[in-house]
């Protein structure tokens, strides 16, 4: 069932992926392979933005394919139930990759939500 605060989850969304950079912020590739501390978090945080796109549902899906907003609500249940699978190498790739073109989509969608300015 979608989130009937949908403000809120895509705040969520901004959030962890601010932690994210934060995370990573001036780390090479290699060094992110080699501290399974930073991985945990960012792992962490990407299993909360799953989380908020499963309760956004499926509203933004065809408006905003680019987002990816399927395979985030897929990518949850491997991160709750598969762990085992996570391949570090894959998520670096993804954070720098597409973790910058889910911050504009979601800015844009809570821009729109916003309404013009007065």
């Amino acid at each position: 069932m979608p989130s009937r605060n949908l403000e809120r989850r895509l705040e969520d969304m901004l959030e962890n992926i601010e932690r994210i950079r934060a995370y990573v912020a001036g780390r090479t590739r290699e060094d992110y392979l080699n501290d399974t501390m930073v991985q945990d978090a960012v792992e962490r945080c990407f299993q909360r933005i799953s989380e908020a796109a499963r309760k956004i549902g499926d509203r933004f899906d065809a408006e905003c394919p680019e987002a990816g907003f399927p395979e985030l609500r897929e990518f949850g249940s491997v991160l709750r139930h598969d762990y085992d699978r996570i391949n570090p190498a894959l998520m670096w790739s993804f954070i720098e990759n597409r973790v910058g073109v889910l911050d504009s989509l979601v800015r844009r969608i809570l821009a729109g939500l916003a309404g013009p300015e007065p």
